[in-house]
C-alpha cells in the first residue's frame, strides 16, 4: 500500500474533493457544516484503503502506467464504502466505528446537545440514512471527475455499477437472514461473498483491469485470485467480530453476536452442535443486552464445537487458492508483488 505513496495520494485526494463540497454545501446553508463535518471525519480519519489499493494495483498488474487521475479516481471507492459502513452500522445499531461515535449516534447527540425538538435517535437515524446516500452520490462525482480518459471510464463504469449493486443486495440479505433465522452455511457464504468479498477484493480488481484495457484473460485471473481473498477477508472479519481485541477492531468485543449476524463462523457452530447448543446460541443471538459472561459462553460454545478451527482451515484454504491463481496470472512483476502484500494484509490481521 505504501509502494508509489499510494495512501497518502488516496487520502489527499478525498480531502481536496471534500473540501470542495463543504465549499458547495455552505454555500447552500450553513447549517450543513454539520454534514461537512460529520463526512470529513468519518472518510479521513481512519480505514485501510484496501479498496483503493486493489484497484490501482490492479490497473497497474495490467499495464496501467501511474497517474494522479487514476489515483482520484479509485479513491471514489473509499466513498462507496463510507456510504456502506454508515447504512451498516445504523441497520446494526451500532454505537461506534473505529473507536468513534458512528454516524446515527453523532447527530443523536448533536440534537440532544442542541436541545432541538422531537426525537434524538429518529434524528440520528434519518441523518445517517442521507449521509450514506450522499456518499454514494458522492462517489460517482468523484469517479466522473477524476480527469481519467471518457474512453477508459466508459470501460470501468458497468464494473462500478455492478459493485454497488452486488454489495447493496448483500446487504439486503444480510438484514433478511437473521428474521428469516436462516444459519445455513450456503446462506452464510453467499452473504458474505456478496456483501463484502466481491466488493472489498474482486471488483475493485476489475475496475483498475478496465481502466486499464486489460484483456479477458487477466479479468478472468483477477476474479481467480479476487474472490477467494475477498472470501478469506470476510470470514477474518467474522472471526474478529466474535473474538476480536476492542481495542484492535474499534468497536465493543462480541457485537457481532449482539447483532445476531449469521455468519459463516455462526453457521459452521450451528451445524456441529448438540439441539441444546444450537438453542443457547439462537438465545443468545441477536440479544442487545446480551453482557460479557454471555458474550463469552458463546464464543466457548463456537470454539469447543471446532466451528472456529473449521472457520480458520477456510481461511487458510481460499487464500491458498487466491495464491495460485495470482501465481499463474501475466501480472507486472512491482503489481504481483504488491497483491501478495494485500493478501496479508486481508487475511492476517490479528485476532
Amino acid at each position: 500500500m505504501e509502494r508509489a505513496g499510494l495512501r497518502p495520494r488516496v487520502d489527499k485526494a478525498l480531502a481536496v474533493f471534500l473540501a470542495a463540497q463543504r465549499a458547495r454545501l455552505l454555500s447552500i446553508d450553513e447549517a450543513l457544516a454539520d454534514v461537512a463535518d460529520a463526512l470529513e471525519a468519518f472518510v479521513l480519519r481512519g480505514g485501510k484503503r484496501l479498496r483503493p489499493a486493489f484497484a490501482y494495483w490492479g490497473y497497474r498488474g495490467a499495464g496501467g502506467l501511474d497517474s494522479d487521475p487514476v489515483v482520484v479516481a479509485v479513491a471514489a471507492l473509499e466513498l462507496v464504502q463510507a456510504s456502506a459502513l454508515i447504512h451498516d452500522d445504523l441497520m446494526d445499531r451500532s454505537d461506534t466505528r473505529r473507536g468513534e461515535p458512528s454516524v446515527h449516534k453523532r447527530f443523536a447527540a448533536r440534537h440532544t446537545a442542541a436541545a432541538w425538538n422531537g426525537s434524538a435517535e429518529a434524528f440520528g437515524d434519518n441523518a445517517a440514512v442521507l449521509l450514506g446516500d450522499l456518499a454514494l452520490v458522492w462517489s460517482d462525482e468523484l469517479l466522473h471527475g477524476s480527469g481519467v480518459a471518457c474512453e477508459d471510464l466508459a470501460r470501468a463504469r458497468p464494473v462500478f455499477d455492478e459493485m454497488r449493486t452486488e454489495v447493496t443486495v448483500g446487504q439486503y440479505l444480510d438484514v433478511l437472514t437473521p428474521v428469516t433465522g436462516d444459519t445455513s452455511l450456503e446462506r452464510a457464504g453467499k452473504v458474505a461473498r456478496y456483501k463484502s468479498a466481491k466488493y472489498t477484493v474482486e471488483r475493485p480488481l476489475l475496475l483498475g483491469a478496465a481502466l486499464a484495457g486489460a484483456s479477458p484473460t487477466l479479468h478472468a485471473a483477477y476474479s481467480g485470485y479476487g474472490l477467494p481473498l475477498g472470501e478469506a477477508f470476510q470470514l477474518r472479519d467474522d472471526v474478529l467480530g466474535v473474538f476480536g481485541d476492542p481495542d484492535r477492531t474499534g468497536k465493543p468485543a462480541g457485537d457481532d453476536l449482539r447483532e445476531g449476524k449469521r455468519t459463516y463462523l455462526v453457521a459452521a457452530a450451528c451445524e456441529a452442535v448438540s439441539e441444546s447448543g444450537r438453542a443457547e446460541i439462537e438465545r443468545g443471538l441477536g440479544d442487545p443486552a446480551l453482557d460479557e459472561t454471555g458474550v463469552a459462553r458463546l464464543r466457548q460454545i463456537i470454539t469447543d464445537s471446532g466451528a472456529l478451527a473449521r472457520t480458520e482451515t477456510r481461511i487458510a484454504a481460499l487464500t491458498e487458492e487466491a495464491l495460485a491463481a495470482l501465481a499463474a496470472a501475466d501480472v507486472e512483476p512491482e503489481a504481483r508483488a504488491v497483491l501478495l502484500d494485500l493478501v496479508d494484509a486481508a487475511t492476517r490481521r490479528a485476532v
